[in-house]
């Protein structure tokens, strides 16, 4: 034998310690991804700050808005002739028996601060204030007719073009055109907003109120819009969540697996992304035209918003139960437990958590819903006053949150357009707070296999 006469070449052996190639270039994508993904995250967020002060800078004005601090002498000569105090007899005057003494008084406050008034006309002083002041002292003295004769401090509304102009929604070179108000208007304002007459605050009716004539912006409030979503999402409530979940356990624990309940489950998930006017339109049909309830009734708005809503408590549902382990059902028929023992004893109490959270988010989402309403009516109707009871509240006409941003979003003065972007900052709130419910209800009660 004879020795090996060369040496084979050998293959270089790579390093763990030293990184080749191919390492590197996985690395350099994995880098990329992650800064796509973290600016993805940063422009969603940027996105977001941007819609949300939007929101607040465009709806903030809503909450507040600006009053007259009158002194207004309720003269027996002018409401109570005959001075019985009469109820039936004061009643009988009008709220034009009420505008000249609501004149002498801003006369007075103009006279005090030692302005020169350049108006003659009790009208064209009256236009600085809203037009339903004369009805906010009828309705005082009516409620308190013993202070007839007596001088009562009044916070009067202003109008809504003088209300824009201290929220500087208003400027005086827009006012050139306007038939409503001049720039002497403002002058005067201006005196009187030093004197501490004209103040803007709080404006907690815009909360409680109710909505008014396109002609009376300034009284305009959402309160009892929200007392329509209420009542509509009890009905949603009391309809959809025993109807959605005793579905969801018969096809998840005790249909059989067949052609049928396979159908039944494609249609549940075709209906789920069925658009919400559809909703409305049977719901017109069905509660409305054959059943004959009454038209702008959060109890319509609630069934209509129920079959909105059912799909995704139905999915939600079947996704809980789907979720307790299959060793529950097993240990509880194991011990002697019938199938419906198994299911309402141990297995829907283990799925609740998720039941719950699936039903908050279903009636967040048809909180916000507007077009079903619009089919029912709940739109054109102008809420003007809270309902008496708990069953006028489900059947007397009135309208929702949406529905009365809508509304609002319409009309064609500014002041409407503000407070519709208020509404959105408290339909947002109460859209926030059910999602946050939901959201403790599932860290609270979820459990982890």
């Amino acid at each position: 034998m004879t020795d090996m006469t060369a040496a084979r070449p050998q293959k270089p052996v790579n390093s763990l310690l030293v990184q080749d190639a191919n390492t590197a270039r996985r690395n350099a994508s994995e880098k990329r991804f992650r800064a796509y993904g973290i600016t993805a995250i940063a422009i969603g967020l940027v996105f977001l700050v941007v819609l949300i002060s939007s929101i607040l800078f465009k709806g903030v004005g809503a909450f507040q808005q600006t009053t007259l601090t009158l002194q207004v002498e309720l003269l027996e000569a002018k409401l109570d002739k005959s001075g019985t105090r009469d109820l039936d007899k004061i009643k009988k005057v009008t709220t034009f028996g009420y505008n000249p003494l609501i004149d002498d008084a801003i006369r007075r406050a103009i006279d005090e601060i030692g302005v020169e008034n350049p108006f003659r006309k009790g009208k064209d002083l009256r236009k600085m204030l809203s037009s339903g002041a004369a009805g906010q002292l009828r309705e005082f003295v009516i409620a308190n007719p013993d202070r007839i004769g007596d001088t009562v401090a009044f916070k009067l509304l202003a109008s809504s073009r003088v209300d824009g102009y201290l929220k500087d929604r208003v400027s005086r070179e827009s006012l050139a055109r306007d038939k409503n108000l001049t720039p002497v208007h403002l002058d005067l304002i201006d005196a009187l907003r030093d004197a501490g007459i004209v103040r803007k605050g709080f404006n907690m009716s815009f909360i409680t109120g109710a909505d008014a004539s396109e002609s009376r912006p300034e009284q305009a409030g959402i309160g009892v819009s929200m007392l329509g979503s209420f009542y509509m999402m009890i009905v949603v409530l009391l309809a959809a969540l025993p109807i959605g979940v005793a579905a969801s356990i018969y096809l998840e624990e005790f249909a059989r697996q067949n052609w049928f309940t396979d159908l039944i489950e494609v249609n549940i998930s075709n209906l789920a992304a069925v658009p919400s006017i559809v909703f409305g339109i049977l719901g017109l049909a069905v509660f409305i035209q054959f059943a004959h309830f009454p038209q702008s009734a959060p109890l319509v708005g609630g069934l209509v918003l129920t079959l909105m809503t059912l799909p995704t408590i139905i999915i939600s549902t079947r996704a809980s139960l789907k979720a307790v382990p299959p060793s529950i059902r097993e240990a509880a028929l194991g011990i002697g437990a019938s199938k419906m023992q198994t299911v309402f004893h141990h297995v829907l109490p283990l799925a609740m958590p998720g039941i719950l959270t699936g039903t908050i988010i279903g009636l967040a989402q048809a909180l916000g819903e507007t077009a079903p309403l619009l089919l029912i009516g709940m739109v054109g109707y102008i809420a003007s006053n809270p309902p008496e009871g708990l069953i006028e509240g489900f059947l007397s006409p009135n309208s929702a949150m949406p529905a009365q941003i809508y509304e609002w979003a319409k009309r064609a003065d500014p002041a409407y357009y503000e407070r519709a972007w208020g509404g959105i900052i408290i339909l947002l709130l109460f859209l926030m707070t059910m999602n946050i419910i939901a959201i403790i209800l599932r860290r609270r009660f979820e459990r982890r296999w």
